[in-house]
């Protein structure tokens, strides 16, 4: 290896268009945000070659792992058109966490990884403090992550995320879907908005329509409505899993209703929804409308106002209502779950 020195346009990495020293002070902005999402089971903080974990053997009996990743899709592209990133990051906790409560686990932590052409340290700071706020709204530990400048990769200051969570329940309360029959009740949980799917087609609407995201909708700004931060269930649906029989848990992502709550339930059995029993957010409304979008596409692409499902037997379906209306949640009974001996298609929609 030649070690001559007296080459003055020789190159370095920031040449290259990668600034370590950028990276550095990033670390050091987010570790009050990072040590604030501690919990019991942290070993060591961020800063490692691996994020360090102990599970509590004693608590569980049979404990199983559950792993989740997950990304925000195209929402990002509005957040920067925007310019809103506080919030893109409880997001990204949410989609992964909220699917990994559906087995009945409890996460435990949380892992990012934040891919940019150029590191610009407000931007990424903004978005893992929103990381971090997450972890603290579903109780679980960011104990590492990754932040990886890429010039040519990514154009400018644009920037992706992913991220990744364990969680562990213990095997004999684990929710699979499998004690669902005919009868049982199917209740919905509210959402904030379009969450963190169907944004490509949002903004296609958004482009199409030439409305303001500025512009009132109702107790809200268009872009406000647009950009609500993914709801995260774990605080609202942990004790209910510890005490009622919830026999299935369906996170209303891609595929919307549709095709969301069929996949918790057994092959031979189906669903009627009761489109009449909630009422679609403002939000759903303008997308309806300005992007003349049939009601079937609707219900295949967006959550349409219900973030989680619950099927539970209809001795219990009361009782989760009551906990779940105690500790704030708005649900509704949405529908039921049915035989498909005779039904035309596994999915029907009426309206009482």
């Amino acid at each position: 290896m030649n070690t001559k020195t007296e080459n003055t346009n020789g190159l370095n990495y920031r040449d290259a268009g990668v600034d370590i020293d950028a990276g550095n002070q990033l670390v050091e902005r987010i570790k009050p945000a990072v040590k604030s999402t501690n919990r019991d089971g942290v070993v060591t903080g961020i800063g490692g070659f691996g994020g360090l974990f102990q599970l509590d053997t004693e608590r569980y009996q049979q404990p199983v792992l559950v792993s989740g990743t997950d990304g925000v899709g195209t929402k990002l592209l509005l957040a920067r058109q925007l310019e809103k990133h506080d919030s893109i990051g409880i997001d990204l906790v949410a989609m992964c966490v909220n699917d990994i409560l559906t087995c009945g686990a409890e996460p435990l932590f949380f892992l990012d990884y934040y891919a940019t052409g150029k590191l610009k340290l407000d931007n990424a700071q903004a978005v893992i403090e929103g990381i971090a706020e997450g972890c603290r709204q579903s109780g679980c530990a960011l104990i590492g992550g990754e932040t990886a400048e890429m010039p040519g990769m990514y154009d400018g200051e644009e920037y992706d995320l992913a991220g990744f969570t364990v969680g562990v329940v213990d095997r004999p309360r684990l929710i699979d879907g499998s004690r669902i029959k005919a009868g049982h009740v199917v209740l919905g949980l509210e959402s904030s908005g379009p969450h963190s799917n169907g944004y490509s087609l949002i903004r296609k609407v958004l482009e199409r329509s030439g409305d303001d995201p500025a512009m009132k909708l109702g107790d809200k700004t268009l872009g406000e409505a647009l950009l609500a931060p993914t709801r995260i269930y774990v605080k609202a649906l942990l004790p209910l899993i510890e005490n009622f029989e919830l026999d299935g848990l369906a996170h209303i992502t891609g595929g919307g209703i549709s095709e969301n709550i069929i996949r918790v339930i057994p092959e031979h059995l189906g669903l009627e929804v009761d489109l009449s029993s909630w009422q679609f957010p403002d939000v759903f409304d303008w997308l309806q409308s300005r992007g003349g979008i049939e009601e079937r596409e609707m219900l295949r692409t967006f959550n349409c106002g219900i973030g989680m499902v619950i099927l539970a037997g209809e001795d219990d379906a009361d009782h989760i209502c009551k906990a779940l209306n105690k500790v704030g949640e708005r649900v509704h009974r949405i529908g039921r779950v049915t035989d498909t001996a005779d039904a035309p298609q596994r999915v029907q929609y009426i309206r009482s």
